[in-house]
């Protein structure tokens, strides 16, 4: 941040002769003399009424630089007076040191101390003699270009200019180097001092064989507020976010000091990488579990609302953790293994910590190779659809296909959905694979409605990603009407969690696909934390509730309970249910007995090719006449 001109100038005198400091203090501090001249001045002309222009004059005159001169006697006591003003964030600007200071050591060994402890300040040797080398004094502190050189006696214009003129080289650069080396938002170290700070403490950590950690810290659905409330929000955020850190380090530091555990008190220790990424350096750790427990410090610290623009955020972290010299021996690699670490901690659960694993190197890299694949997987037609049956359990007919994509890459073979939509979503492919779907799916259904075959709807997954999307309402229009099929018999299907994380806007959003005629579905039912209650403010027409409560309905009566509730008060509110993952003749019968409408899984018919899907429509047109469990029967071969 920028220096207020006003500041003073702080200068440190070293000199072991009281004479020569008052001469220095008389020089440096005549401006408090100045000062009350000027007050003098003021005073006189609105008594005597001058004119503006010799009130102004008389003013210019008076303002001069400031300055906040420190003295001391000896070359120790000096370098003690740099290191005091570092600790403080006090640093001095110019150090005056005579060349010698009997009966301790001399300039030119403060000098050298002193250089070592800033390398910024500007030194200048005081001598009455003419035997000091400044080649030699030059090899002990440099560079050359910040050491003057002061000849005793001296007159006092020369030690006022000389401290003003490398006063404001030393703020000049001061201020070059924030800006290459800070964060203008935050104030606080960027990515390259970030990466010198640690450069230095591994050739520390590795000469005194000490264990230290990089954490690297990532914001959770930070890029939401950006588009939500707009970037000046979210500069805010970043704000606060930042002086979180601090203040969570610093009371940790404050906290741990005694046990010596863990040094956090330097603020280079925190950086911001860019964007909402931050890193934290604990360079001399007891134990790598103590790592954790800064992780989790920081993660409670940011946790705490946050009242911005009316907003109250909430807004986590996810951590990942690289431990020195285990998880790597330069900075490079520890910033990368953090960075895996992290992207583990989110994808697994968004708000933790997750320690760096070598596995995780092969599980990136498999991922990567899945994301470079992905991008190429439409243009080479390594993309196709099944169909998996939904039958109505009162009647034994087929009352919808739900299609299911699959990927059968040429270089990894068949993909897993698991696998390839998390890493479509994180990339945003899911938006073109998503529409190839929703059409492919379309364009199946119709030809199996110009064959007359026997089924309702055809039922497609819709990613968060899309659904989020304002124009996604039209674009599901748009494919209707390229395809022919009729609105009412498209379904689409969106998980419960993606509905709950912004209510008002999927209320929106359903109530303009519902304008469109298709019908709407909240898959994965009772995974979540909707409630019917909130439910009835959504027009959907249907609930499937998720696999994991089907598969224990006889074996576990709480999940009993659960689905026959969810059963029950659908019908009440006149919602339709489908309930997924049906493996065994129990499930089946307890679902005939509960009257639920709908039911797909392995024990009906695993997901179909598009073919085998119309042999299987054919099957039941020829058995529209037999009973329910005949129909059953001969649907299930």
């Amino acid at each position: 941040m920028p220096e207020s001109k006003t500041q003073p100038v702080r200068v440190l005198i070293a000199d072991d002769e009281a004479d020569v400091r008052d001469a220095y203090r008389q020089i440096l501090l005549e401006n408090e003399v100045t000062q009350e001249i000027a007050g003098f001045r003021e005073l006189r002309s609105r008594l005597f009424k001058k004119s503006p222009a010799d009130t102004a004059r008389e003013r210019s005159l008076a303002r001069g630089a400031v300055f906040e001169p420190v003295f001391v006697s000896g070359a120790e006591a000096a370098v003690s007076a740099v290191k005091d003003g570092l600790a403080n964030n006090q640093p001095f600007a110019v150090v005056f040191l005579d060349m010698r200071m009997p009966p301790g050591p001399d300039g030119a060994w403060a000098a050298t101390r002193i250089r070592e402890l800033d390398p910024a300040v500007e030194l200048v040797i005081c001598t009455a003699y003419s035997d000091v080398d400044p080649l030699e004094i030059g090899g002990l502190a440099p560079p050359e270009d910040k050491l003057s050189y002061l000849q005793k006696p001296f007159h006092p214009h020369e030690i006022r200019q000389l401290t003003i003129a490398l006063g404001s080289k030393w703020r000049a650069e001061r201020r070059i180097v924030r800006l290459a080396y800070f964060d203008t938002l935050t104030g606080l170290p960027n990515r390259e001092q970030s990466r010198n700070r640690l450069v230095g403490a591994l050739q520390v950590a590795k000469e005194h064989e000490r264990t230290l950690a990089v954490l690297y810290l990532d914001l959770d659905n930070f890029k939401r507020v950006n588009d939500t409330l707009g970037h000046a929000v979210g500069d805010q955020l970043l704000c606060v976010v930042a002086d979180r850190l601090r203040g969570s380090l610093r009371s940790g530091n404050a906290e741990t000091a005694t046990a010596n555990a863990i040094d956090t008190s330097r603020l280079g220790d925190l950086a911001r990488l860019g964007g909402d990424e931050f890193m934290v350096l604990l360079p001399n750790l007891r134990a790598a579990t103590d790592a954790g427990a800064v992780a989790e410090r920081l993660i409670a610290a940011l946790r705490e609302p946050v009242q911005l623009a009316r907003n109250s955020l909430v807004v986590t972290p996810s951590v990942g953790i690289a431990i020195y010299p285990r998880d790597g021996a330069d900075a490079e690699t520890l910033l990368r293994n953090a960075d895996l670490a992290m992207y583990f901690a989110k994808r697994r659960s968004p708000g933790t910590h997750a320690y760096y694993d070598v596995a995780m190197n092969a599980t990136a890299l498999h991922r990567f190779t899945i994301e470079e694949q992905l991008r190429f997987a439409l243009e080479r037609n390594e993309f196709s659809l099944q169909y998996q049956p939904q039958f109505d359990v009162r009647t034994g007919n087929i009352s919808g296909m739900e299609a299911l994509l699959r990927w059968n890459s040429a270089q990894l073979g068949p993909v897993s959905p698991g696998e390839f939509i998390p890493v479509a979503e994180e990339t945003g492919l899911i938006h073109a694979i998503g529409k190839w779907v929703l059409r492919s799916a379309c364009l199946q259904a119709r030809a199996w409605q110009v064959e007359n075959l026997p089924f309702e709807r055809i039922a497609v997954n819709v990613s968060g990603r899309q659904f989020a999307l304002a124009e996604y309402p039209a674009e599901v229009a748009a494919v209707l009407a390229e395809t022919g099929l009729p609105p009412s018999a498209l379904e689409l299907e969106i998980t419960e969690s993606v509905v709950m994380a912004d209510e008002e806007w999927a209320e929106k959003a359903i109530n303009q696909l519902k304008s469109i005629g298709v019908s709407l579905a909240i898959d994965d039912f009772g995974t979540g934390y909707s409630s019917f209650g909130r439910l009835r403010h959504f027009s959907v027409d249907r609930l499937k509730i998720d696999r994991s409560f089907v598969s224990s309905v006889t074996e576990c009566n709480d999940d009993r309970a659960i689905a026959s509730a969810i059963i029950a008060m659908s019908r009440s509110l006149r919602i339709n249910v489908t309930a997924e993952g049906v493996e065994n003749f129990p499930q089946l019968a307890f679902l005939q007995e509960q009257d639920c409408q709908d039911a797909q899984g392995f024990l009906l018919s695993r997901p179909l090719q598009a073919e085998a899907a119309r042999e299987l429509l054919k099957r039941v047109e020829a058995a529209s006449a037999e009973s329910r469990t005949q129909r059953l029967k001969a649907i299930m071969g």
